[in-house]
């Protein structure tokens, strides 16, 4: 119990609410979902929270651990997906809007080959990691 008040209490601190909801990617029918499969976009992208974000990525443990960092300046999208065999998934996007102080060597500068602080980085995330954000619609 201490554990998970601990956690809600750095999540609502970093957050600057305790109106907070977590999200993440999912598989909306039976099946696996396939990283390097065509995706489509479905209408709807919905925008959540304010500029900043707690991202708790799955570890590779025998038991349930996560590594969560706080992410400021980033916008958290939810948006329905559906592949070209017609598995839906509801995925968690992630854009990073500042990236100047970035590696130029990250990965993802040279993949999209763009420079550091040009344009946001966007990527989504894995089914096992969670994003939590604000609930509050001022944010």
């Amino acid at each position: 119990m201490w554990n998970t008040l601990a956690i809600l209490c750095c999540l609502t601190s970093k957050l600057g609410t305790r109106n907070v909801q977590a999200v993440s990617t999912e598989l909306l029918e039976k099946g696996v979902i396939k990283s390097l499969r065509k995706y489509t976009v479905s209408p709807g992208v919905k925008k959540l929270g304010g500029d900043e974000a707690v991202a708790c990525h799955k570890q590779r443990y025998p038991f349930p651990m996560f590594y969560c960092h706080s992410t400021k300046q980033t916008e958290s999208y939810v948006m329905s997906m559906k592949g070209a065999d017609g598995e839906k998934v509801k995925v968690v996007a992630m854009c990073h809007i500042d990236t100047s102080e970035w590696n130029p060597r990250h990965s993802a500068f040279q993949v999209l080959k763009v420079k550091p602080g040009t344009v946001p980085i966007c990527h989504i995330l894995p089914e096992e990691d969670v994003v939590w954000v604000s609930n509050d619609k001022s944010a």
